[in-house]
């Protein structure tokens, strides 16, 4: 005779059961909120409202002054809402300048250019992405960081400001391209690959670039460094590219440190390097140096911009607004925001395609930054 009746055993079996459908019946639920929240965020519907919130100013003031945010890594996939913003902007008759505010370390090629060319669709009315109720006039305001593409976009806007703690310029571009070639060779593990054309295999993970190779993705850098110059050039005419290029703005020498900082010295001395820098060397500049080399014209936090701004179309009262996105599903639920709560294997894959950055030297881990959690 068993020790415990087959109901009783049926009776503690009976909570587990109903404690997993539940639990698989939450899980299932979440999974779809979050699947709806990547898949509206994918479509990026150009329909999609803003909310606009008030900032400084007089909350009864019938015109505006537009703070346009531009944050983190600037991407293809992550322009579509400061570009809404731009469009917000344009559209309404009430807003009269435009504050760009930029903390951004950089990002891709097209994606700054096609932000840049968004700014000037605004500032000029050109139509070329949106209509406009007219020209706007562009102040820039720079945050922590506005560097290489975040410096690109921000000559869109004159004048340039940036806080006292800003760090900008890195002007230049880099291509990445990941090799395992040799990881391959010593672990067996190779690509089998078939082409047609010499050059096809550029850029693959499992092979080294010959010269050859190199040097078409050498052309194509060199290529969008022109472009960066040349936009610089023409939103700052006082810096060309003979200036940006080969004038020496620093020129000293300095001590030479070690991996952990310290000073390398022998017999008791520092020994010293030399040190040159031009504007357009790839590294950057602290705000003061910024603004002696003409790179900024002025050092000042983001109401000043506003209130330049608001004097360049000629407003005593006026209202600083921002566009945000609203809040969504997800928000309301797990207080996440959109899409930030998925690894997206699609922009994963987009991080690891060989492309151009316009993009800091100190922030190569941002070109991962699309894909993480």
């Amino acid at each position: 005779m068993a020790d415990t009746p087959a109901p009783q055993r049926r009776g503690c079996l009976f909570p587990i059961v109903l404690f997993v459908l539940v639990f698989s019946l939450l899980a299932n639920l979440v999974l779809a909120i979050l699947l709806i929240e990547v898949a509206a965020d994918r479509l990026d519907s150009e329909d999609s409202s803003l909310e606009e919130k008030f900032m400084l100013g007089d909350r009864d003031a019938s015109d505006k002054v537009a703070v346009v945010k531009v944050d983190g890594l600037i991407s293809e996939s992550g322009i579509g809402h400061p570009i809404k913003q731009l469009e917000a902007a344009a559209k309404d008759k009430h807003v009269k300048a435009v504050v760009l505010r930029v903390d951004s370390p950089g990002g891709t090629v097209t994606a700054s250019d096609e932000l840049y060319q968004s700014l000037i669709n605004l500032r000029d009315n050109t139509n070329r992405r949106f209509r406009s109720t007219g020209p706007k006039p562009i102040v820039v305001s720079m945050g922590g960081l506005a560097t290489s593409g975040g410096y690109y976009i921000a000559v869109a806007g004159s004048p340039i400001l940036a806080e006292r703690t800003t760090i900008t310029g890195s002007i230049g571009v880099f291509a990445a391209l990941p090799n395992i070639a040799k990881f391959g060779e010593d672990h067996g593990l190779k690509l089998e690959l078939i082409k047609a054309g010499s050059m096809k295999a550029s850029g693959s993970f499992f092979h080294s670039l010959s010269p050859q190779e190199r040097q078409t993705w050498q052309d194509t850098v060199d290529s969008a460094y022109g472009t960066f110059l040349q936009v610089i050039e023409t939103g700052r005419p006082k810096l060309t590219r003979e200036k940006l290029t080969k004038e020496v703005v620093i020129d000293r020498q300095v001590p030479e440190r070690d991996d952990k900082g310290d000073l390398k010295k022998v017999d008791g001395k520092d020994v010293m390097v030399a040190y040159k820098r031009i504007r357009a060397d790839g590294a950057t500049f602290t705000a003061e140096q910024a603004k002696s080399f003409d790179l900024i014209d002025d050092i000042g936090d983001l109401p000043a911009a506003v209130k330049i701004a608001a004097e360049k179309v000629g407003l005593k009262s006026y209202r600083a607004v921002t566009f945000a996105k609203p809040p969504t599903l997800l928000n309301s639920l797990t207080g996440m925001q959109a899409g930030a709560g998925s690894l997206d294997l699609g922009r994963l894959g987009s991080a690891l395609t060989p492309r151009m950055w316009y993009l800091a030297p100190t922030a190569d881990g941002a070109i991962l930054a699309e894909a993480k959690p």
